[in-house]
């Protein structure tokens, strides 16, 4: 995939400080005349100003500082979009919060945070951009969701929940706008070496496991297939071979059988936190 297909495109990412969207800005730097970058940690924001600014010296950057759970300030930044007579051609919804654990002990500050930022601010910032995009008469929407947006996810129940929206709204977008010159694609990342799994884990992880290694796939690889999907004007891609040969196969499984794969995972899960609670119970069985 030629980059130059987003030659003087003015492209909007959030969550651009890390990860995925910080990728996003890098890999699109050297082909876009203007890039509008959204995040909460403002250092990190002009620190890649400056390095996107050595790749593309041309390139003009607007870092806005913003929390996407505060309402009032997201509508306050699509207000100074809209006022400043920047048209967005390419919209990456990126930004996102997670919440491994049990439902049960959870902090509804932290669901609450999650919902705000995964399903409502998506959603608004779609439903400000998209008329000036209809207006010139062509876009791009690329909204980061997941593949735990295809099955429920035990222990990221809200998370995979809110993935779940973010899948359906954007299939559901696409088809609304397929007679428009608009595209709509669904990034569905497995596991990717980023940030998120520290912010999202309540307990440090001491190790990660071989089989999530074996599904890991690059940031850098992630990125370049989700703007050659875009500019393929794909509903959906899934990166990685093993990922999407996985999911594909995940999605044709009956919802009963899933609930027994899920529930016999509780079984052990039960057993194993039995047996640490009491060390001298001996348990037989086979692996």
């Amino acid at each position: 995939m030629s980059i130059s297909y987003f030659a003087e495109c003015t492209v909007l990412i959030t969550g651009a400080s890390a990860g995925i969207g910080r990728e996003f800005a890098r890999q699109l730097a050297p082909a876009v005349h203007t890039m509008i970058l959204v995040a909460r940690r403002n250092e990190r924001l002009e620190a890649l100003e400056l390095e996107l600014k050595i790749i593309n010296p041309h390139l003009e950057v607007y870092c806005r500082q913003l929390d996407l759970c505060d309402h009032a300030e997201l509508e306050r930044f699509c207000n100074w979009l809209n006022e400043s007579g920047l048209t967005v051609d390419l919209l990456v919804n990126n930004a996102g919060l997670g919440d491994r654990g049990a439902f049960i002990d959870s902090e509804w500050e932290r669901i609450r945070a999650m919902l705000r930022v995964n399903i409502e601010a998506l959603t608004y910032l779609t439903y400000r951009i998209l008329p000036s995009m209809r207006k010139s008469g062509c876009g791009a929407i690329l909204n980061v969701s997941s593949v735990a947006s295809l099955l429920p996810v035990p222990h990221f129940a809200v998370y995979a929940a809110s993935k779940a929206y973010v899948t359906s709204f954007t299939e559901a977008l696409r088809s609304e706008l397929r007679n428009s010159n608009i595209s709509v694609t669904a990034l569905c990342p497995g596991p990717v070496a980023t940030e998120f799994d520290e912010v999202a884990n309540r307990v440090p992880r001491a190790n990660t496991s071989a089989v999530r290694e074996f599904f890991t796939v690059p940031v850098q690889e992630v990125v370049r297939q989700a703007l050659h999907a875009v500019s393929r004007d794909k509903a959906r891609v899934i990166p990685g071979t093993v990922v999407n040969l996985a999911m594909t196969t995940v999605v044709f499984v009956p919802m009963f059988l899933k609930r027994l794969i899920l529930n016999a995972q509780a079984a052990r899960e039960k057993a194993s936190s039995s047996s640490q609670a009491h060390p001298d119970y001996e348990t037989s069985g086979t692996i």
